[in-house]
């Protein structure tokens, strides 16, 4: 079901968060963690010694140090991978080589699986009226869960890009686009990083609520999404 919030102007393109807005993404994540544990495990046996948590403590620990690490999830994990091992003993080569083959396993875990057919159908339907991309904060490869065909290109913070409600990614995907920022329409489920982050760009903004898989949200402080809707549908409304 769709409401407006401050009404649609005309747009020339859409963007789309991915995680938690095409697909559910909290068990994928769950389950790349705990297969990157047990290869961790049973390639360098000292790791056996940290749980999850203990990982995810050295990984805040560290990006307190480096705050530009908040920006790019595969280097924080990169270097906390790296950090971790050698903590646990391993030699400082060891663990850089470890935790490159590491980081390199969990990127295709958490990219093993395809997004829905259904999903996959309606982004082409949008995609026969007007160019879609993604802008993203995670690392998923965008090709190998099947998005490829309908997605022109696919937006990652890291090497310097902020990552949303920074506006760095929606400039950059305007740039691309040729398009004015105002005529950008940024579907996503986070209030924060993709209201917000489309709002500060001058972008339009659509707020998915709820999140695929989640309880609906309410709205917290800050700018209104230009409309609120519930699911792909609500899109293909507009040029129906």
């Amino acid at each position: 079901m769709v409401s407006v919030a401050i009404g649609l102007r005309p747009f020339k393109a859409i963007s789309f968060d991915l995680d938690d807005t095409l697909y559910d993404n909290r068990p994928i994540i769950m389950a790349a963690e705990q297969r990157l544990l047990s290869f961790l495990a049973q390639r360098h046996p000292l790791t056996q010694a940290w749980s999850l948590d203990d990982w995810q403590v050295l990984k805040r620990s560290l990006i307190r140090q480096s705050p530009s690490l908040a920006h790019d999830t595969s280097a924080a994990r990169l270097v906390t991978l790296e950090q971790g091992l050698i903590t646990l003993g391993y030699a400082k080569t060891q663990a850089g080589e470890a935790a490159q083959q590491a980081l390199a396993y969990f990127v295709e875990q958490r990219s093993d699986f395809t997004v829905a057919p259904e999903v996959i159908a309606k982004l082409t339907r949008l995609a026969r009226h007007y160019p879609l991309i993604g802008i993203t904060n995670g690392n998923v490869d965008a090709q190998r869960i099947g998005l490829g065909e309908v997605l022109e290109f696919v937006l990652h913070p890291g090497n310097g890009t902020r990552m949303k409600p920074y506006p760095d990614m929606f400039y950059q995907a305007c740039q691309r686009l040729d398009i004015g920022c105002h005529e950008l329409l940024h579907l996503g489920d986070s209030f924060k990083a993709d209201v917000q982050g489309a709002r500060r760009a001058g972008c339009q903004a659509a707020w998915l609520n709820p999140a695929v898989g989640r309880e609906p949200q309410l709205i917290s402080e800050g700018q209104l999404p230009h409309m609120t809707c519930s699911d792909l549908d609500d899109l293909l409304a507009l040029i129906d």
